[in-house]
């Protein structure tokens, strides 16, 4: 009939208005999605980049390890150094010593004669020497060997300080670098815990999106299904 017939056009321009409707919405949903989706993407790509940090601190962690180990190493073999140079300097003392005594006596005994070939001559007597040039030989061999080690202890002692003062550089030199590692380990782990705290809230977004989007599905198929339903 003439009514049925305007009722069912009304019908129809309602029906393709809310189609309209429904079209600009689910357009508008798939702009908001695109959007969360790209969000989301840049939520993974700020994960890898702090998992690359992590990674990144972990080596410089071995690095600050291998780097530490060298130095005590380096400390170890010069403390072994020092102590074989004193105990070389120390054996030196000693026989520096034991040539004073010898020299002491022999200046006991200079002073016991008032001639010095007489007392040359008694100490060929009394010595394994063989003639008096050979008790002088043996005196400047004496006077060079001590000389000699008094030229061998200023130069270990030189040579001590001379090392002593490259291992406080090395050491200077390594705890700075310590420390900047250090300094730079907290910032990272700053970032890194400030990202984790970061993750549940977006993971939360996304989960609620998913709902609202599987809502708005399930209406948008409900109301498909209607105006299917009409047309029939």
């Amino acid at each position: 009939s003439p009514c049925s017939l305007t009722h069912l056009l009304k019908k129809k321009k309602e029906a393709r208005e809310m189609e309209k409707t429904l079209a600009e919405k689910y357009k508008a949903f798939r702009e908001r999605m695109k959007v969360i989706a790209d969000q989301w993407r840049d939520v993974h790509a700020k994960r890898a980049q702090l998992k690359t940090y992590v990674e990144r601190c972990g080596r410089t962690i071995q690095e600050l390890e291998e780097l530490q180990i060298q130095a005590l190493e380096i400390n170890n073999k010069q403390r072994e150094e020092k102590m074989k140079k004193d105990g070389e300097l120390l054996r030196a003392k000693m026989e520096l010593e034991a040539l004073r005594k010898k020299h002491r006596k022999l200046c006991k005994k200079v002073q016991k004669y008032s001639i010095f070939k007489e007392y040359l001559e008694d100490v060929v007597k009394v010595s394994q020497f063989e003639d008096i040039s050979e008790v002088i030989s043996w005196y400047k061999l004496l006077v060079r060997t001590q000389n000699d080690l008094l030229q061998s202890q200023r130069g270990h002692k030189q040579v001590t300080e001379q090392d002593k003062v490259l291992l406080e550089q090395y050491r200077a030199e390594k705890e700075a670098e310590m420390l900047q590692y250090k300094n730079e380990l907290v910032q990272f782990k700053l970032r890194f815990d400030q990202a984790q705290s970061d993750i549940p809230l977006w993971e939360a977004h996304w989960a609620d999106i998913q709902n609202r989007t599987s809502k708005k599905t399930r209406k948008l198929w409900t109301i498909k299904l209607a105006i299917h339903n009409l047309f029939q």
